[in-house]
């Protein structure tokens, strides 16, 4: 196993706040511990945008949680995110469609918001892969490639049949190969979970409990022997 430090799993993270019950205030806060923690990023909901984010980037979502938008919608939602500041969107695809085999058309769909998002901005496609199975995974991965995405996102974390799995994450990051990014988030929530995803392949990680995450992470990389005095 690699070694993965505070600071080095910090900077891979997106640190999260997506709960519908949100306010301008927790997410002022979540800024503020993202700082103190060193993540890469800050991630809201579009509608807390704009957001001073004090030089962290700045995440949103697009279609959340469900995905079952018309893809001009999605597109359109996008473009505004965009226009208020947003580095990254990470979009939700249209699952449904995905457990049918329709892959031109989650490729669309993807494409659409694409355009609505052009480089250098960063897109990620989330693929609720516990909710696949691993062809659909393959499938889904094969067709964000070829619609311009960055990255394929494991999960939103709202959705019934679970997170990140170890083995979700070593598909997709095989099934990219490298070319893309690997987003694993839903259910991480203790540093052993983290790492498990780093080890399959996972290049980010979407946590809403990062300092918990980090606090089980030693100096060194190993486990923390006492996680109230790791300063996160």
């Amino acid at each position: 196993m690699s070694v993965h430090t505070p600071v080095e799993v910090a900077g891979i993270v997106d640190h999260t706040l997506l709960k519908p019950e949100a306010t301008a205030a927790d997410v002022a806060a979540l800024v503020d511990e993202g700082v103190r923690l060193g993540v890469f990023s800050v991630c809201v909901s579009p509608s807390m945008l704009p957001l001073d984010a004090k030089g962290l980037k700045v995440a949103t979502v697009c279609g959340f949680p469900s995905g079952k938008h018309h893809s001009e919608i999605k597109a359109a939602e996008a473009a505004r995110s965009v226009a208020d500041g947003a580095d990254e969107v990470d979009m939700v695809i249209d699952v449904g469609v995905a457990t049918t085999g329709d892959y031109a058309a989650v490729q669309a769909d993807i494409a659409a918001v694409r355009a609505a998002v052009p480089a250098p901005k960063i897109l990620k496609v989330i693929i609720e892969s516990a909710a696949l199975s691993d062809e659909q995974i393959v499938g889904v991965c094969q067709a964000a490639e070829a619609a311009g995405a960055d990255f394929v996102k494991t999960s939103t974390g709202f959705h019934p049949a679970g997170g990140a799995s170890a083995h979700a994450v070593r598909l997709m990051a095989e099934t990219v190969g490298g070319r893309l990014g690997v987003k694993a988030s839903g259910a991480i929530r203790d540093a052993a979970t983290a790492v498990a995803m780093i080890e399959a392949g996972a290049t980010r990680l979407g946590l809403s409990g990062t300092g918990a995450v980090l606090d089980g992470l030693g100096a060194d990389g190993g486990p923390a022997s006492d996680a109230s005095g790791s300063g996160y």
